[in-house]
């Protein structure tokens, strides 16, 4: 997944739009996620492992915003011959190119179909498995128990639904410590100060981050059998629900 460095931000701008997962986000993408989000390499590992062990043979795994297929790709390795589809979700047209790029160059007898399209509008059936890798938190607040209640009506009993999100938090003494750390993890990363404020603010209307609790109540709310955090480094985290 080759990429160039991301320099969006690099130079000042007197307006800075919205964040979107345009032709020019995509194409620096691979560069972006890796100094920007902790643990991001460990989370797709992760995805592929928990795939090798949840996913059952001849049912859908759902990969929900998959930008350039990085999970989609760890996933497909781990489920080869169980005679399983991946279908793979982005509503950037440019993200789904670069995806189906990096998926042909890999053989596979595992099915992935990609599909551009809003993941609120998506069907979910016999599914084993549904990832939602840093995706949920762009959804506006009020659809997103909707879809997370869609997703487990369409899981299969002991399949698994992943979601990896930034978190925030009701203390504002953790927050505050969180956020320092997180973007103390960007400049060692070589982020410059201007680039890390111009990108906060392109995300400020975008991203709406929430709470562990507040993803544990939702959850529960749907009615999964059980949940858990799995990772977290900083306000970065990945929980697990198993229906």
């Amino acid at each position: 997944m080759n990429s160039s460095q991301d320099t969006i931000y690099a130079q000042a701008s007197d307006h800075v739009g919205d964040f979107k997962f345009d032709d020019r986000v995509a194409g620096v993408f691979s560069d972006m996620i890796r100094r920007s989000v902790p643990g991001y390499g460990q989370i797709i590992q992760t995805l592929g492992d928990l795939a090798q062990r949840y996913v059952t043979p001849k049912t859908q795994v759902y990969d929900l915003g998959c930008s350039l297929g990085a999970a989609t790709l760890n996933i497909r390795r781990q489920i080869e011959s169980r005679q399983c589809k991946i279908v793979a979700v982005d509503n950037s047209e440019s993200m789904i190119e670069r995806c189906k790029e990096n998926l042909d160059a890999y053989l596979s007898d595992t099915q992935v179909d990609l599909v551009c399209a809003d993941i609120r509008d998506i069907e979910f059936e016999n599914a084993s498995m549904v990832v939602l890798n840093f995706t949920l938190q762009f959804l506006p607040p009020a659809d997103r128990d909707a879809l997370i209640q869609k997703i487990y009506q369409g899981l299969n009993p002991g399949g698994i639904l992943v979601i990896s999100e930034k978190l925030r938090f009701d203390s504002q003494a953790i927050h505050g410590l969180l956020d320092d750390l997180h973007l103390n993890f960007k400049r060692a990363n070589g982020y410059s100060e201007l680039e890390i404020s111009q990108k906060r603010s392109a995300l400020e209307n975008v991203m709406k981050p929430d709470t562990l609790p507040a993803h544990e109540q939702r959850f529960k709310a749907c009615g999964f059998s059980h949940s858990s955090l799995w990772f977290q480094c900083f306000n970065f985290a990945s929980m697990v629900a198993i229906k």
